[in-house]
């Protein structure tokens, strides 16, 4: 049975991998995340670019029957060529603008990395959605990789930086759109910050897509099975490794 790669810059695509486990069980899964290179936020387009197709052609040599690009960044700057050198299906990630708009009635917050908010893609996606221009762009330059560090072992240190960062719009956003996968693990503390917003995510939008895709093209498995999940990392050490586990059996 071949298997879905899932690739993202660090841990955050955890947090979509665990979401595709839960609505699909019975699918064998693959995880490469690029936790040495970690966070891509700040990283020059070339070096994005780069690092992305390098763990990707890994996850090829796995033999895998669809892609995921489980981060925000990284769909921004090279899907497009990845699509169009692969005959297998390839699933993306995309702030969840469309929904939080659709929702409110006021203004909404994208939280995401510089890098994302920089590329056409997004710049596209936003004007092509906010006519009303209703989005505000919050660049997080840190936060990912405060996020890859203190998680579990210092979460003060990434609650202290999200009440700086989001202090200038509490009380003016009515949604906030977490776009990029790692801000899933802190979603309770920005909740907390920005109190009364809706948040919203792509990861349930992004697993449902995927097992559409692999039902018209007839590759989904059967259910009644339990898959196997296989978690590798370009840090190849047991603290990152343990940390993906934990991430992947959450509740959150």
């Amino acid at each position: 049975m071949k298997k879905i790669g899932f690739f993202d810059s660090g841990i955050g695509g955890i947090s979509v991998l665990r979401d595709a486990v839960r609505l699909m069980p019975e699918e064998n899964y693959i995880y490469y995340g690029d936790t040495a290179n970690a966070p891509y936020g700040g990283r020059s387009k070339k070096e994005i670019y780069d690092l992305t197709m390098e763990g990707v052609n890994y996850l090829l040599s796995q033999d895998i029957k669809a892609l995921v690009i489980a981060c925000n960044t990284a769909t921004s700057v090279a899907v497009g060529d990845i699509r169009k050198d692969l005959s297998i299906p390839v699933i993306s990630m995309e702030p969840a603008i469309k929904p939080a708009l659709e929702n409110v009635s006021g203004k909404v917050l994208v939280m995401a990395t510089p890098a994302t908010l920089a590329q056409e893609r997004y710049i596209r996606l936003a004007e092509a959605l906010d006519s009303q221009h209703r989005v505000i762009n919050c660049p997080c330059e840190h936060l990912a990789g405060l996020i890859e560090k203190n998680l579990y072992d210092n979460p003060s240190v990434i609650a202290d930086y999200l009440r700086q960062l989001l202090a200038p719009y509490a009380g003016k956003a009515e949604a906030v759109v977490l776009g990029c996968t790692h801000y899933i693990f802190v979603k309770g503390a920005i909740a907390g910050i920005m109190k009364g917003a809706r948040l919203f995510d792509g990861n349930a939008g992004t697993v449902a897509h995927l097992k559409d895709v692999l039902t018209a093209q007839g590759i989904k498995e059967p259910g009644g099975r339990k898959g196997t999940i296989i978690l590798n990392s370009s840090s190849d050490d047991q603290y990152t490794l343990k940390m993906y586990s934990r991430l992947l059996s959450a509740e959150q």
